[in-house]
């Protein structure tokens, strides 16, 4: 799994992530009243703010875990991309796989992006612009890290589900679902292509 090298590249920042995890206080469009650039601007903040406060909190390892993980389920639309990392599997899986799967994978995520927590305490996330993009609308922050030059964090917001919900993380310009479909992909592969088998692995990891 860290010979991935999508998760290597990402590695040092991976604690973004969780913001993708983070994962719902959703910001509700007003009935009849589409998605906004101030909407999904409001939603990142209080995203990062929540991200930025678990960091500094000081708590131990495996409760900052369970606290990444509900921010992840807070603002982040977990059934979209736990559909879009399962990929064409998704739509021959039965709805209790899928839902099975959708709840090991925003565990795995949380984990998988939490443990290295301890390397970033003291760092930030700065929302900077917003701008719609086609169908959704992109908010731009940077990451600032003790000892790192600040780098670039894009995040992608819709309300296609109904609320208004991040559904794509890109930092540096690499892609996080199209990196975890290739990660998850291959962790299918590796189980044959058994999602139930899949799903026990993921709440091993």
């Amino acid at each position: 799994m860290r010979n991935d090298p999508a998760f290597s590249r990402l590695s040092r920042r991976s604690f973004t992530t969780i913001a993708l995890a983070a994962s719902a206080a959703f910001a509700l469009p007003l009935p009849g009243q589409a998605l906004t650039v101030e909407q999904s601007r409001d939603l990142i903040d209080r995203a990062v703010a929540d991200v930025n406060r678990i960091i500094g909190s000081g708590k131990s390892e495996s409760a900052m875990f369970a606290d990444f993980e509900r921010v992840f389920v807070k603002y982040a639309d977990v059934p979209v991309i736990a559909r879009s990392a399962l990929g064409p599997a998704a739509r021959q899986a039965s709805g209790g796989q899928l839902s099975a799967f959708t709840t090991a994978y925003q565990g795995y995520i949380s984990r998988k992006y939490g443990r290295r927590f301890r390397e970033f305490i003291g760092g930030r996330i700065e929302v900077v612009d917003a701008r719609p993009i086609k169908s959704y609308f992109e908010v731009i922050s940077v990451a600032h890290l003790q000892g790192e030059a600040p780098f670039d964090l894009r995040w992608h917001v819709s309300d296609k589900s109904g609320r208004s919900l991040f559904f794509n993380i890109i930092i540096e310009g690499v892609n996080m679902l199209a990196s975890e479909r290739t990660e998850i992909g291959a962790l299918l592969d590796k189980n044959r292509g058994n999602i139930d088998a899949l799903v026990a692995e993921l709440k091993t990891l």
